[in-house]
C-alpha cells in the first residue's frame, strides 16, 4: 500500500504540531509492528534529508544524532543536489538555526543563536578560517562533501577552546563504492551561467579492496552586479584502500580556484551629504571592471583507522590547507553628494598573500564494561599550527599623504570613470602571522541503566597568535585551559529522548576596539537541554531544544566608530551577556517520496543593561524545504519548494549628514525557492531551480553601518543530470 500525496499545508501543519499530527499515524504503525515477527531486522528509513549513521563533530564518541545531547542539523548532499546549493554560505543560508551576513563578495560572517562562528572542521578535523574568511573559505564550493554537519551550542570538546555559537563540520565524499558509479550534470541559468559537475567513483582491483573518486566541477557566469562575473573551477580526488580486513588508508586532495572579475570591497554607501538615505539600483556596484579577489584552496589529507579485535577503533589524521589570495580592490568612503554624485573617496588596494596550515588529530575510541553495563570512551590530541603572509603594493602617482591611497571619485553616478592605477614593484608590508593550537581531551558515556546515561568530559586547549597585522603587533592567546562537557540523556520510551549539556566557554579573540586594541577572551558558559523523538517508525525525526548562553567580554560593533581603510569597524566589550532560545526541528520522510525538513529557531540576547547585542542578526528564523515524489500518479515528476524566513535586523549609528543617532534596519522577509525534477530516462532527469521566486529586494547586511548591499533577485537555473 502507498501512502498519497500529502500538500504543503499538512507539512506546515507537521511543523507546528507534530505531536497531534503523527500521533494517529504512530498509533496504526505501532498496531502493524507488534503483528510482525519481531526476529525481522528493523530497517530505518529516514529519508533523503538526515542521516541514521554516527557523527563526531560534537563529543567524538561517534554517536547519532539522537544520542548527541545537542541541536544538530545535517545539509545531505541529496538536499545540496535538490535545491542546487553551490556554496558553504548557500548551506549555512538554508540550515535551521544559523544566518550569514555578507561584507563583500569573498568575506561573509556565520551566526548562531547570536554569536559569531568563528571554527569549522574539514572530516572531524578542527580547522581554522584565515583572517576574515578573506582567503574564499565560506564561498567554497559544496560538490565535494557529502553532508555539512552544524552542531549549535559551545563545542569546545573538539574545537578551539570554546566557541559558544556552533561548529560546522564539512564531510567530504569518500570512495566507497567498488563499482562504477557516479553523475554528470550540466546547468545553465540566468545571467549566462554555465556549470558542468562530474562525480565518478569505482573499485581499481578485482576484490574492491582499492577504491577511487573523482569530483571535477567548472562554474562560469555574470551576475547581476555590474562587472562582476564569477569564474570558479574545483577538483577532489581520494583513493582508500583495506589494508587488512580491519585497516583503512584514505588518501585525497581538493583543489578549489575562486577568480570573481569585479570583485569588491566593502560596499555601498548608506547616506547622502544631506543625510538623506540612499536607494539603489540591485546592479550598482562600488567595484570595477579590473578589481579582482582571486582565492586558491589547495587541500591534502590523510586519514587512518584501525579496528582492534577488541573492538576498539584508532583514527590518526593529517590535514594540510594552502591558501593563496590574489587582489586589487577598491575601498569607497567619504560623504556623498546627492546632486553631484562627487564627495567621495577611493583607496585603492592591490595584495598578494598565502597561508599554510597543518593539523594533526589522533585518537582512540571503544567500549568497555562496568557495573554491568556497557559504556563508550575516547581519548585524544590534536595539534595545527598556520602562517600567514600578506604584502601590498602602492599604485604609483597615488596620494599616499594620509598612509594609505586616496583618489577622488568625481562623479559616483559615472562610476567607470575611474581607471587601474599601475602599481608598485615595492612590497610593503601586510600580515605575517603564526596561529597555533593545541588540545588534549577525553569523553565518556557511561550507561548508568539501559535508559540512562551520562557523558563527561574535558579539554585542555592551548591556543596563540602572534605576529605583525597592517602595522598592528599582534600577540594574543591563552595556554593550559581546562573546557568542561557535560552531557544527560534519558529515555523515556524507545519514542521520546531527553537530554542536557553544558560546556564552558573560554576563547581569545581578535576583535578591536576603536583605539585598535585587542578585546580581551570570551568567558562563559553554555547549557542546553531538549527532546529528541522519532515517529512513523523512525520515519520522522523532531527535536526541541532550550539554550541559555552567558558570557562576558562580547565583541559588538562600536555604533559611534567611523570606518578607515586601515580599520573597518570597531567593537567594545559587552559584559553579563545573555542569550536565551529554542530551536525546533523536523526532518525525514514522512510518507513514501515525501521528504521534509523545516525548523523554527528564536532567541533573545542582551547585555547586563538590558541592551540588545549583536542586533544585525536575526534573533527569528524560518527554514522549511520539502519535495514530492508522485509515485503512484506520474513517478517520474518531483516537486519542492521551501521558505527562508527572517525577522527584522538593525543597527544603530550616527547618522553622518545630520549628526543625529539613526537607526538603519532591514525589515522582516521572506525568500521563497522553488524546484522541479522530471525523470526523462531510467538514468537522465531535469531539474528546475527558482530561487527568491517573488524578486524580494533585501539588503543582506546592515552590520557596517557607513554601507550596505543587497541580496541575489530571483535566479533560474536549468540542470540536465545523468547518473550511472
Amino acid at each position: 500500500m502507498r501512502f498519497r500525496p500529502v500538500p504543503l499545508a499538512a507539512a506546515i501543519a507537521m511543523v507546528l504540531h507534530p505531536m497531534s499530527s503523527l500521533a494517529a499515524g504512530q498509533q496504526d504503525s505501532n498496531q502493524k509492528n507488534n503483528t510482525e515477527d519481531n526476529n525481522i531486522e528493523r530497517i530505518e528509513v529516514v529519508g533523503k534529508y538526515t542521516v541514521s549513521r554516527s557523527i563526531d563533530t560534537a563529543t567524538g564518541l561517534g554517536l547519532t544524532l539522537r544520542e548527541t545531547p545537542q541541536s544538530v542539523s545535517l545539509i545531505t548532499d541529496e538536499r545540496i543536489k535538490d535545491q542546487h546549493l553551490n556554496t558553504v554560505m548557500d548551506a549555512v543560508n538554508n540550515t535551521v538555526g544559523v544566518s550569514a551576513a555578507e561584507t563583500d563578495n569573498v568575506r561573509n560572517s556565520f551566526y548562531a543563536r547570536g554569536f559569531r562562528i568563528d571554527s569549522y572542521q574539514i572530516d572531524g578535523v578542527p580547522t581554522s578560517w584565515s583572517l576574515g574568511g578573506d582567503s574564499g573559505e565560506t564561498v567554497a564550493d559544496v560538490s565535494i562533501y557529502q553532508r555539512i554537519e552544524f552542531v549549535r551550542g559551545a563545542t569546545g570538546l573538539l574545537t578551539g577552546v570554546g566557541d559558544p555559537s556552533a561548529s560546522i563540520n564539512l564531510v567530504r565524499k569518500h570512495a566507497d563504492s567498488t563499482d562504477l558509479t557516479g553523475y554528470v550534470n550540466v546547468a545553465a541559468g540566468r545571467w549566462n551561467k554555465k556549470q558542468v559537475t562530474a562525480d565518478v567513483a569505482s573499485g581499481l582491483n578485482a576484490s574492491g579492496s582499492l577504491r577511487g573518486r573523482l569530483v571535477a566541477k567548472v562554474h562560469d557566469s555574470e551576475t547581476h552586479v555590474d562587472y562582476l562575473e564569477e569564474n570558479k573551477e574545483t577538483l577532489y580526488g581520494v583513493f582508500e584502500a583495506d589494508l587488512t580486513p580491519d585497516t583503512l588508508l584514505r588518501v585525497g586532495g581538493s583543489y578549489q580556484h575562486n577568480d570573481p572579475h569585479g570583485a569588491t570591497w566593502g560596499a555601498l554607501p548608506t547616506f547622502f551629504s544631506d543625510g538623506t538615505e540612499t536607494n539603489w539600483e540591485w546592479s550598482k556596484t562600488t567595484g570595477a571592471d579590473w578589481t579582482r579577489w582571486e582565492s586558491t584552496n589547495t587541500n591534502y589529507f590523510l586519514n587512518f583507522n584501525h579496528t582492534f579485535g577488541n573492538g576498539w577503533q584508532l583514527v590518526a589524521n593529517y590535514n594540510r590547507l594552502d591558501y593563496k589570495k590574489d587582489s586589487k580592490l577598491l575601498y569607497v568612503y567619504g560623504s556623498l553628494d546627492k546632486e553631484t554624485g562627487a564627495g567621495l573617496n577611493a583607496q585603492r588596494y592591490r595584495s598578494v598573500g598565502e597561508s599554510e596550515q597543518n593539523a594533526y588529530d589522533i585518537q582512540l575510541k571503544g567500549q568497555y564494561q562496568a557495573f554491568g553495563q556497557q559504556h563508550d570512551l575516547v581519548i585524544g590530541a590534536l595539534y595545527s599550527e598556520q602562517d600567514a603572509y600578506a604584502v601590498t603594493f602602492d599604485p604609483i602617482g597615488g596620494d599616499m599623504s594620509g598612509g594609505f591611497d586616496r583618489v577622488d571619485v568625481d562623479n559616483f553616478y559615472q562610476w567607470t570613470d575611474l581607471q587601474e592605477p599601475q602599481w608598485s614593484s615595492t612590497e610593503s608590508p601586510g600580515e605575517d602571522l603564526s596561529t597555533e593550537q593545541k588540545g588534549f581531551y577525553a569523553a565518556t558515556r557511561l550507561s548508568l541503566t539501559d535508559a540512562f546515561k551520562v557523558i563527561v568530559g574535558g579539554r585542555v586547549s592551548s591556543w596563540d597568535r602572534q605576529g605583525v597585522s597592517y602595522g598592528t603587533v599582534t600577540d594574543y592567546g591563552d595556554s593550559g585551559v581546562f573546557i568542561p562537557y557535560a552531557g544527560v540523556l534519558y529515555d523515556i520510551n524507545e519514542q521520546h529522548r531527553l537530554y542536557a549539556s553544558y560546556t564552558e566557554i573560554f576563547k581569545p579573540q581578535n576583535s578591536k576596539n576603536a583605539d585598535g586594541e585587542f578585546l580581551d577572551p570570551l568567558e562563559g558558559s553554555s547549557t542546553e537541554i531538549g527532546l529528541k523523538s522519532t515517529f512513523l517508525n523512525d520515519r520522522l525525526h523532531t527535536s526541541l531544544a532550550l539554550f541559555q548562553i552567558e558570557q562576558d567580554n562580547l565583541a559588538v560593533r562600536d555604533p559611534d566608530f567611523i570606518p578607515t581603510p586601515e580599520q573597518q569597524n570597531a567593537y567594545y566589550p559587552a559584559q553579563g551577556t545573555e542569550s536565551k532560545g529554542f530551536e525546533f526541528e523536523v526532518v525525514g520522510q514522512p510518507v513514501d517520496g515525501w521528504n521534509i525538513s523545516a525548523g523554527y529557531s528564536q532567541y533573545k540576547a542582551e547585555d547586563a543593561a538590558g541592551n540588545e547585542v549583536n542586533t544585525d542578526n536575526p534573533d527569528k528564523q524560518i527554514k522549511l524545504f520539502t519535495t514530492y515524489q508522485f509515485i503512484d500518479q506520474l513517478p517520474a515528476l518531483t516537486v519542492g519548494g521551501g521558505v527562508n524566513w527572517q525577522n527584522e535586523i538593525y543597527q544603530m549609528g550616527t547618522n553622518p549628514g545630520t549628526g543625529e543617532a539613526y537607526r538603519f534596519e532591514q525589515e522582516s522577509y521572506a525568500l521563497v525557492n522553488l524546484m522541479a525534477r522530471y525523470q526523462l530516462a531510467e538514468h537522465m532527469n531535469l531539474q528546475l531551480n527558482v530561487a527568491n521566486l517573488f524578486d524580494k529586494k533585501y539588503i543582506s547586511q546592515v552590520g557596517f553601518f557607513s554601507s550596505y548591499r543587497y541580496g541575489t533577485p530571483r535566479n533560474v537555473t536549468l540542470s540536465f543530470n545523468y547518473d550511472f
